[in-house]
């Protein structure tokens, strides 16, 4: 019989109403809805925390990791129990912060309390515990019976059963009429010591651009003692340098030793600055690509390597590495 840890943050998956609204309760709330529909595996539950997830933020994802890895040598599976707003974020930390997991550690959640009849809950919770009895190792999201890397989730939907998807990746499973069915080919195999490191440097900024941005906003982010920015830019990653002229804001950033990471705004596919003219002049200016990274991976991962170092070199060689299957690389980048 397998041995899973459930650990508990809160979340809608353990929320009841009360004066203010849907609010987390504790474990208990969402041990009392799950019935025998767990039997097959010996469930030990922890409750870490009781918030709402747009409350979870890097020191809860320290915590959340640290409970995670203290449970690696008893446990053959890990569950976390998370609120899906920012889930994906923690997610995409743990991968970075959590190095050759030994056992798959899950993170799942719903749109709908488990208290409630319609409730997506048991439901996800029965394919994360499905996948953290599977063995093989990895961070993944669970969510509407599919599998996704902890690193390529993102919520893409506020009140849909299918808030989760895969981006630029395909899920690493569905779970179907014939079980769990896994992709080897985007599973990882971490066949490393297991490591914890939760050092990790919060002072990363995400911009949007827009085209009446005013590029002011970067002088005002690097005096305010900003260590690194991810950009959200536009198509393939074009920085707009007519009139509103980010292009001599990247050339302060370099001289400031501040790494910029630019990615695209668009959901699916990647950016590569080296097509056109508005982002060959943003790499010139020492920007970062973040090829088909998601944004919630690009913060993350930043954050990650700036716990590091503050080597804007060394932080770019760390981009152009897929550390836990957050980027695909160009072969002839690497």
């Amino acid at each position: 019989m397998k041995k899973i840890l459930m650990l508990t943050t809160g979340g809608t998956i353990a929320s009841a109403p009360g004066a203010e609204g849907l609010s987390p309760r504790g474990s208990e709330e969402i041990l009392s809805h799950l019935g025998s529909g767990f039997s097959g595996c010996e469930v030990t539950v922890r409750e870490i925390f009781t918030l709402d997830s747009t409350n979870i933020q890097p020191e809860e994802w320290k915590v959340i990791a640290s409970a995670i890895y203290e449970g690696f040598g008893a446990f053959d599976g890990i569950v976390v129990t998370h609120g899906t707003d920012t889930m994906a974020y923690t997610a995409s930390m743990l991968c970075f912060m959590l190095e050759n997991p030994p056992v798959p550690v899950v993170l799942t959640g719903s749109q709908v309390p488990i208290s409630h009849p319609l409730t997506d809950a048991v439901s996800n919770l029965r394919c994360a515990f499905a996948m953290a009895e599977s063995g093989r190792p990895g961070v993944f999201v669970a969510f509407d019976r599919k599998i996704i890397l902890g690193c390529r989730a993102v919520k893409v939907r506020t009140t849909g059963f299918d808030a989760f998807e895969s981006v630029n990746c395909p899920p690493a499973g569905v779970i179907n009429a014939t079980g769990l069915c896994l992709r080897d080919d985007v599973l990882l195999h971490p066949a490393g010591t297991p490591r914890l490191d939760t050092s990790i440097d919060t002072g990363v900024f995400l911009l949007k651009l827009t085209p009446c941005t005013n590029p002011a906003i970067l002088d005002m982010l690097i005096d305010s003692g900003i260590r690194g920015i991810v950009i959200e830019a536009f198509g393939a990653g074009g920085v707009q340098f007519i009139r509103r002229d980010f292009v001599s804001r990247l050339q302060r950033a370099a001289r400031e030793k501040i790494p910029v990471v630019v990615c695209s705004q668009c959901l699916y596919e990647a950016s590569e600055l080296s097509i056109y003219q508005v982002g060959q002049k943003a790499l010139e200016q020492g920007a970062i690509q973040g090829y088909d990274m998601t944004s919630e991976a690009a913060v993350t991962k930043l954050m990650w390597a700036l716990g590091r170092t503050d080597d804007v070199d060394e932080i770019r060689r760390l981009f152009a590495r897929s550390l836990a299957g957050e980027v695909y690389v160009p072969a002839a980048k690497k």
